[in-house]
């Protein structure tokens, strides 16, 4: 640990031990836990959410959805989800499509939920608030198989 990092509090006064360990911060170490982890545990507990079409705004699933076209790529689970992480808390901010017909105020009270209850359990932090933003619905139009190509006028 270098010198930068410690409390530069007066010499003069003593500087009491810290008396709330938590499962991260104790006193045999740290344990820190990058956005990344926080950021792809997010994103998979919002997507086992009922109701939840997809995750990310327009930008992030276009590219998602090119990245998902190379062969040998893999699902980005933290698409759609920026976190910010404490030594001790975690804030999470996530962009879904919802599927029509769902309740969006049950929708995301069910994400948060799932994500706050995901992230508590697998890190040890505490998640002090998961912002929701709904950027679309989905509708499922059925299949566009038997639909006329537009512009063929020869067959």
């Amino acid at each position: 640990m270098s010198a930068q990092t410690l409390d530069k509090s007066d010499s003069t006064t003593a500087v009491a031990p810290k008396t709330t360990d938590s499962a991260l911060v104790g006193s045999t170490g740290r344990t820190t836990i990058a956005d990344t982890v926080v950021s792809k545990i997010a994103g998979i507990a919002t997507r086992e959410v009922e109701g939840v079409h997809d995750v990310g705004g327009g930008t992030s699933r276009a590219i998602g959805a090119l990245r998902e076209r190379i062969p040998g790529a893999r699902v980005n689970q933290s698409q759609g989800v920026s976190v910010e992480v404490g030594e001790r808390q975690a804030a999470v901010d996530i962009d879904i499509v919802a599927e029509y017909g769902v309740s969006i105020a049950d929708l995301a009270a069910g994400i948060r939920r799932n994500v706050i209850t995901a992230v508590e359990r697998m890190t040890g932090l505490e998640v002090t608030e998961v912002n929701i933003v709904v950027h679309d619905v989905y509708l499922d139009e059925g299949d566009d198989d038997n639909q006329e190509v537009a512009g063929t006028r020869v067959q």
